[in-house]
C-alpha cells in the first residue's frame, strides 16, 4: 500500500475549512472567531515543533533527551489542567494536584507496557515512548481537569449542605461524598464512553493514522485496544488521586470547610 504524500498546497487547503468556521462565526455573534483562528496557528507551530524535535530524537536515541520531552510534556499537560478550572487550588496547589496525579498514573503505566508488553530495544526508543505519552497525558489531562473542576464548583455551590453535615457530626469524607463521587465520574466519562463508541462510532486516532501508514487493519486495531486500555486505566487511575488530594485540601486538619483555599478564575 503506498502512502500518500501531503503537500502544503493540501494543508492550506484544510485551514480554509477553519477559517470558513471563524468567518461563519462572526455574523451569528458566536465569539470563537479569534480563539479558532489562534488555536489553528497554535496546532500548525506547534505540531510543526514537534516534528522537527521528534525527528531528532528518532535519529539520535538518548534517554536523557527523552525524559527532558516527557517533562516538558507533563508540565504542559499540568499548565492545561489547572488554566480549564473555573475554580482552582490557590498556591502550588493549583498546579501540583494535577501534575503529580498524572505524572504517578501516565509514567508508570507507559512503563509497564514499554518494559513488559511492546518490550521495544532499547525499552525507552522514542518511536514507542513519546506517543504513547502524549496519548495518554492528553486523554488524562482531560478527564482530571473535568473532575477538578467539577469538585471544586460543587463544593462552592454546596458550601452550605456541606457545612451542615459537618455540624451534624458526619467526617469531611462523608460531608464531600456525593460531590467526590459526581466529580470522579465526570472525568471518567469522556474515556467510558470512547471505548464504548470505539470501531462502531468512531475509528481512533492511531488506529487511523496506521491505517492511513499502511499497517495492517488487524495489527492497527491490536494496538488501539492496548492504546485504549493504557488510556482508561492512566485516566480513571490519575482521577481517582487528584480528586482525592484536592478534596482533602479543601478541608483542615480540624475537618473545616475551607474555601478559601480556592480561586475563581472568572472562567
Amino acid at each position: 500500500m503506498n502512502l500518500v504524500l501531503l503537500t502544503p498546497l493540501d494543508l492550506a487547503l484544510a485551514a480554509l475549512l477553519v477559517l470558513a468556521l471563524a468567518a461563519l462565526s462572526l455574523p451569528l455573534g458566536l465569539g470563537i472567531g479569534k480563539p479558532l483562528a489562534i488555536a489553528a496557528v497554535r496546532t500548525v507551530v506547534q505540531l510543526l515543533l514537534v516534528g522537527i524535535v521528534l525527528k531528532a530524537l528518532f535519529e539520535n536515541v538518548n534517554i536523557g533527551w527523552i525524559a527532558l520531552m516527557a517533562t516538558v510534556m507533563l508540565l504542559v499537560a499540568g499548565r492545561e489542567v489547572m488554566a480549564r478550572q473555573k475554580r482552582r487550588l490557590l498556591g502550588w496547589w493549583g498546579y501540583g494536584v494535577g501534575s503529580v496525579s498524572m505524572f504517578i498514573s501516565t509514567f508508570t503505566i507507559v512503563i509497564l507496557v514499554l518494559t513488559v508488553i511492546i518490550h521495544p530495544t532499547p525499552w525507552y526508543e522514542p518511536q514507542y515512548a513519546i506517543p504513547l505519552l502524549g496519548m495518554m497525558l492528553g486523554n488524562t489531562m482531560t478527564g482530571v481537569a473535568l473532575a477538578l473542576d467539577r469538585l471544586t464548583e460543587g463544593a462552592w455551590q454546596q458550601r452550605a449542605v456541606i457545612e451542615a453535615r459537618l455540624m451534624l457530626g458526619q467526617k469531611w469524607t462523608q460531608a464531600i461524598a456525593d460531590i467526590r463521587h459526581e466529580s470522579m465520574r465526570s472525568g471518567t466519562i469522556p474515556m467510558i464512553n470512547a471505548m464504548a463508541a470505539a470501531g462502531v462510532v468512531s475509528l481512533p486516532g492511531m488506529m487511523t493514522g496506521q491505517i492511513l501508514a499502511g499497517s495492517p487493519p488487524l495489527e492497527a486495531v491490536k494496538y488501539q485496544i492496548l492504546i485504549m486500555f493504557m488510556i482508561s486505566s492512566g485516566t480513571g487511575f490519575g482521577t481517582l488521586a487528584a480528586v482525592w488530594v484536592a478534596t482533602r485540601r479543601l478541608f483542615d486538619e480540624r475537618e473545616r470547610l475551607r474555601l478559601e483555599r480556592i480561586k475563581s478564575t472568572g472562567r
